[in-house]
């Protein structure tokens, strides 16, 4: 959850992972029995499948003669921009796909804050069909760049640095912000207005997602935390309480080790989003926190793929 114990854990996976390579290389019948004998990462006891708790998984392959065949993608323009917010002026990168009108798309980064992966990630996203714009959520505190690669954030230095600008991120200033990059979209020849917005966050921006939807209700229409941290929490302002405020369909996309520490945040997700009669896909995915962001160590290419075609789905159904 973007902290030492979160950094702790992907670092012990990582070191269990090599050795569990080094192990299959020694032999089959040696990496068999390395194997059996818990060389790989531990998990808790899986917790018996329901809708709100089972862990993801590839879907059965398609019947071939009803797949329909790839989507083309779309040629995209970027730039960067700033957006005015109540607080100052919040810089961003803004990729959109060039000629037409698209839904639009808010994403929050991670703790590294807004970097190539980023950026990449937006262009990406545009070729999709969508207008996409990436904010530096530090902007109160410093210009960019705050970070060339998530490595640098891993750094004491880099921890040094981030420490203080995230204490100026409360639930408050952050509603704000989602408020005025809503309305920053809604203002983009790119942007189709009578279409909702979708909005995304990674890590630490996964609760964003759910305060910018309850901030702009009547235009949010989709929500997808990816590793999202502190989605459940003690305090009246925790974002699974938002579900009441919000009218978004929600992914929310749940790293194993996050489920292994907080494994009743999924049942009150699930609980809150139905109370709320929210459309909610919550799952728990077989990989690490931060396993969606490409410069992160813990990548995970299957399982960041499975969660943006999930995203992709919600976006099709809800934009």
């Amino acid at each position: 959850m973007c902290d030492e114990d979160t950094e702790a854990e992907n670092e012990r996976y990582l070191r269990e992972q090599r050795m569990g390579r080094r192990d299959f290389g020694i032999g089959a019948g040696a990496a068999a029995a390395a194997l059996l004998a818990g060389c790989g990462p531990t998990t808790a006891a899986p917790a018996p499948a329901t809708a709100s708790t089972r862990r993801a998984s590839p879907p059965p392959a398609p019947d071939p003669a009803q797949k329909p065949g790839p989507k083309p993608k779309l040629s995209t323009s970027q730039r960067s921009v700033t957006i005015p917010t109540p607080d100052g002026s919040a810089e961003a990168f803004f990729a959109a796909p060039k000629g037409g009108r698209h839904p639009a798309v808010l994403v929050w980064p991670d703790v590294a804050g807004l970097r190539s992966a980023y950026e990449k990630l937006a262009v990406r996203l545009a070729a999709e069909g969508y207008a996409v714009v990436v904010v530096n959520q530090y902007y109160r505190s410093t210009k960019l760049p705050i970070f060339t690669t998530f490595a640098d954030w891993r750094t004491e230095e880099g921890k040094a640095k981030i420490g203080p600008m995230r204490e100026a991120l409360t639930p408050e200033a952050i509603a704000r912000d989602g408020a005025a990059f809503v309305a920053w979209l809604d203002g983009q020849s790119a942007v189709d207005t009578a279409r909702k917005q979708a909005t995304t966050g990674y890590c630490m921006g996964g609760p964003y997602t759910f305060r910018t939807a309850a901030v702009a209700p009547e235009r949010v229409g989709a929500i997808a935390s990816f590793h999202g941290a502190a989605l459940v929490g003690p305090d009246p302002t925790s974002p699974h309480l938002l579900f009441s405020k919000m009218k978004a369909a929600a992914l929310i996309c749940i790293a194993q080790n996050d489920d292994e520490r907080e494994p009743e945040a999924k049942t009150k997700l699930r609980s809150a989003a139905d109370a709320a009669k929210i459309e909610a896909e919550i799952e728990v995915y077989p990989a690490q926190h931060g396993w969606c962001t490409t410069d992160a160590p813990i990548y995970d290419e299957t399982q960041a793929e499975r969660a943006w075609a999930r995203m992709l789905a919600l976006f099709e159904r809800h934009l």
